[in-house]
């Protein structure tokens, strides 16, 4: 499984911006997917998640409330709406897809969010 991510950028605070995530297989194949974000020197968070049957989001505590994890089976592909942007969420998003059934992690790779103050 591969999974390719795109839609990061430069924003200002208080904007919005919408990751995308495609996996070169079916979405279904994948229990879980969503974003990780990573600041140089520090570890990677998860931002959120969502399973790829039911659709149930798990959010970081720094984003609820302001982003949005969604689906769309029929484009094997997960969206990360950012909104009410905050410097602090400058970070390089990673895309992650998780098989339970041979329990493997996937990543993509990272797309970079620069949000200005």
């Amino acid at each position: 499984v591969q999974l390719q991510a795109s839609g990061g950028g430069v924003v200002q605070a208080g904007g919005s911006l919408r990751l995308s995530c495609t996996t070169s297989g079916s979405i279904s194949s994948l229990t879980n997917m969503g974003w990780y974000r990573q600041v140089p020197g520090s570890q990677r968070e998860l931002v959120a998640s969502i399973t790829s049957d039911a659709g149930v989001p798990v959010y970081g505590d720094s984003v609820k409330g302001r982003f949005a994890v969604s689906k769309d089976n029929a484009k094997d592909t997960v969206y990360l709406q950012m909104n009410s942007l905050k410097p602090e969420d400058t970070a390089v998003y990673y895309c992650w897809g998780y098989d339970h059934s041979i329990m493997t992690t996937y990543w993509g790779q990272g797309t970079l969010v620069t949000v200005s103050s």
